[in-house]
């Protein structure tokens, strides 16, 4: 039997590129070990850590939407039994505290204006995440978190957004960091 076929995951054709499996085994292997209390401090992964994971491309690798959906229910996983030590341990009152000054932050920018709800590249020729795409989401998190409508948080974790150019659109890196925040919050309350 080869080494494919025992494979956690599909593997992309040889002729393309999927995520390096040495990387994903290794990584998943750390996921393993600290879920099951073993590993050492400079091991241990985190709900943010499995969030903030990226792997190599690698000819023949795995097939990248399983590894991302796989990352995905097992941050859930972590986040959740983060959320529930915490509560053990300090207090749902402690929780609470901390949910609340992390939403406090969230809205504070999902409530600036339209079209100044991120900062705009410096470069003009950097490329940059539509306006309106993005205000769009803001708004659909505003009624997610104030008006009680659903919203899975996979609807974050997947979004995707029209590009733009230079200070026509909001600076990805920003976006992206605000985005994360947001994924973290969602996964400790739902």
């Amino acid at each position: 039997m080869s080494q494919q076929q025992d494979a956690p995951f599909s593997h992309v054709p040889d002729s393309e590129f999927g995520y390096n499996a040495k990387q994903v085994d290794a990584f998943l292997s750390r996921a393993r070990a600290t879920f099951n209390g073993g590993g050492n401090d400079d091991s241990v992964v985190t709900s943010h850590l499995i969030r903030r994971t990226t792997f190599a491309p690698q000819k023949g690798g795995y097939q990248a939407r399983e590894v991302d959906g796989a990352l995905d229910r097992l941050e859930d996983v972590f986040a959740k039994r983060e959320r529930d030590d915490l509560i053990a341990h300090q207090g749902e009152e402690v929780w609470l505290q901390q949910v609340g000054r992390l939403a406090a932050i969230l809205r504070g920018r999902l409530h600036r204006s339209k079209g100044e709800r991120f900062r705009r590249p410096s470069r003009s020729n950097a490329s940059s995440y539509n306006v309106e795409d993005v205000d769009r989401l803001c708004d659909q998190l505003i009624d997610y978190f104030e008006n009680d409508v659903p919203m899975a948080v996979d609807a974050v974790r997947r979004v995707e957004f029209r590009s733009a150019q230079g200070t026509d659109g909001y600076e990805e890196s920003q976006v992206d960091a605000f985005l994360d925040r947001v994924v973290e919050l969602m996964a400790s309350i739902d």
